[in-house]
């Protein structure tokens, strides 16, 4: 059976909803380029949204907005997802204590405390003041063509870091951002680019959740572009076929989806090699009480022996939006899928923080656990800084594995997919 969705001849199909596909369909739209956008699942956004459990917002693994990215001003409304933001900085949990590391150069009043804090030397504070500076010195596209090596290895040899910084407080907050605990699998391309963005800009959660990004881009498409439940299992330059048997043609089909689901639907691997995933759990509790009272986020600077959790915050203290009055929303996130069951798993979360917070913990409702598996590309090498979009002729694909693991990857990826479509077409 074929099935139309608008003019066969012209239209271009999107595969995947996510931030790459609805990036792609919104500047395929503004380019007056006619495309149908096929999403498997009953909403947009793909691993970018947000649930309502008992009153509370809980994002589908810890995620967060850095105003820094530079795709966000050219394709969202900052202003209209209400952010509310972070505070610049951290406490590192080390020794049975909260330790307080801020940006200086964004709270002085938290100079002397971070000076102090026993996270790393003066040198070494010093040496963050100096990688912050040099990293804003440099422009976007010099980042992207700096020498490349492991993140861990510019840490070590470009900038000098010392192994107690980087245990205590560069691998915990560094490794979190990247989804890369050791900083091994990673790029020093990528950890300069996210560290510029932290220097540059406001970390912020929108008052609606995250769902607000791919929601936003999506109320920019026409009624009727987005279709639900077609979930493709097949395709070709021009033609994908639906799990019901339907076959949809067009003048070029783009894969939008993540790195694993792309690989497979193209199925071959000289045009899109598989692309393996990192992934973290994120374990949400609701609290009368939360057990901090500023919009900031705390570090496991003891390692993996104090517990499974890198990273907790209280996303209620950023957007009291995210919790029902009267409540607070708790986050703890691990780097990586553990191993542990859903019940063990609580048990060993909620045990680490006893030890962090005391026995007001016990009280915690445990709300739901996430465990993403393909939460960012494991990206060693960002060499090229941007991978091909077009496969062949009638063939592409965007996604964060085409640029960069992060929401600005995802955005850029499907921008410029759109703009190799239209080439293509023009052509």
């Amino acid at each position: 059976m074929t099935e139309s969705f608008g003019h066969p001849n012209q239209r271009v199909i999107v595969v995947g909803a996510g931030l790459a596909g609805l990036s792609c369909a919104r500047n395929l739209y503004k380019a007056d380029i006619p495309f149908v956008l096929l999403e498997k699942s009953e909403h947009v956004g793909g691993r970018v949204w947000t649930d309502r459990v008992k009153g509370f917002l809980l994002d589908r693994g810890f995620q967060v907005v850095m105003t820094a990215y530079p795709e966000l001003e050219q394709q969202l409304d900052l202003v209209g997802l209400d952010l509310g933001h972070f505070y610049p900085g951290a406490f590192v949990r080390y020794r049975g204590k909260m330790r307080t590391v801020a940006d200086p150069f964004r709270r002085f009043n938290a100079v002397f405390p971070t000076l102090f804090a026993p996270v790393g030397s003066l040198f070494d504070k010093m040496r963050v003041g100096r990688m912050r500076w040099r990293l804003n010195s440099l422009s976007l596209e010099q980042i992207w063509r700096e020498p490349e090596m492991t993140a861990i290895e510019a840490l070590r040899t470009r900038y000098g870091f010392s192994e107690r910084i980087l245990q205590r407080f560069l691998r915990p907050f560094l490794g979190g951002a990247l989804g890369d605990p050791e900083l091994t699998q990673s790029s020093s391309r990528m950890l300069e680019f996210i560290f510029r963005c932290f220097a540059h800009g406001e970390i912020g959660l929108p008052a609606q959740g995250m769902a607000s990004l791919p929601r936003q881009l999506a109320s920019q498409l026409p009624n009727g572009s987005i279709h639900f439940r077609a979930n493709v299992v097949e395709l070709g330059e021009r033609w994908v076929r639906l799990e019901n048997g339907t076959t949809i043609n067009g003048s070029a089909v783009v894969v939008a989806t993540d790195g694993p689901t792309a690989a497979h639907l193209v199925s071959d691997e000289s045009l899109l090699a598989p692309v393996e995933m990192l992934g973290h759990s994120c374990v949400y509790f609701s609290a009368e009480h939360p057990p901090l009272t500023e919009p900031i986020v705390v570090l496991n600077g003891e390692g993996e022996r104090d517990g499974p959790v890198n990273m907790l915050c209280v996303p209620s203290q950023v957007q009291p939006s995210y919790a029902p009055k009267e409540r607070s929303l708790v986050a703890c996130v691990t780097l990586g899928i553990p191993e542990l069951e859903e019940e063990p798993l609580v048990r060993a979360v909620r045990e680490q923080m006893t030890r962090w917070f005391g026995t007001r913990v016990e009280s915690w409702e445990h709300l739901r656990s996430y465990r993403i598996s393909h939460a960012l590309p494991k990206l060693p090498s960002m060499e090229p800084p941007q991978r091909p979009v077009q496969l062949r002729p009638g063939l592409f694909a965007c996604g964060d594995h085409r640029d960069n693991g992060s929401i600005d990857g995802a955005l850029a990826s499907g921008r410029r997919c759109a703009e190799a479509v239209q080439q293509e077409l023009q052509e």
